[in-house]
């Protein structure tokens, strides 16, 4: 049976004290922290204090912008006033899938039964002819629309 060695990983919680390294510290009067600056708790303060103060010149180097107030308050704010989830031009033929519509009709989209609100403009070349039924079109997907033979119906 092969022996462990004595400083096999182990937390130091459960390390003996016979291998920390304060042991071999024992009988200096320091322990390697210096007579002058002295080894205290917490000299500069606990976590971010001092942001302000005397830790200013670090906080302005590597953290501008940390301190202080951006923008205008809204308060209030009910979110699904603005919920408005958006579909690409380029993925709504994928929407109509497997159904065709009967021959000599376009195919009727209605992206709000998809769970969009607003199209917008993002397509690819050779889009197909359909009418598509939406809250909410930019001008770019309505003139694409358009321009391939579609319509755009504006639903509630």
């Amino acid at each position: 049976e092969a022996r462990r060695c004595a400083r096999a990983a182990v937390s130091p919680a459960t390390m003996p004290t016979r291998l920390h390294k304060n042991r071999k510290k024992r009988g200096h009067v320091s322990a390697g922290h210096g007579r002058i600056g002295k080894h205290r708790c917490h000299p500069s303060g606990r976590g971010n204090a001092g942001g302000q103060h005397h830790h200013r010149i670090m906080m302005d180097k590597y953290h501008p912008g940390y301190f202080g107030k951006v923008g205008q308050r809204y308060f209030h704010k009910l979110k699904n006033r603005f919920f408005c989830p958006t579909i690409n031009l380029d993925k709504i033929p994928q929407l109509v899938g497997d159904a065709k519509a009967p021959a000599g009709q376009v195919p009727v989209v209605d992206v709000t039964k998809a769970g969009y609100f607003k199209v917008l403009g993002k397509s690819c070349d050779g889009l197909p002819a359909m009418i598509v039924k939406a809250k909410h079109f930019s001008k770019e997907a309505e003139k694409r629309i358009k321009a391939a033979g579609g319509a755009c119906v504006l639903t509630a």
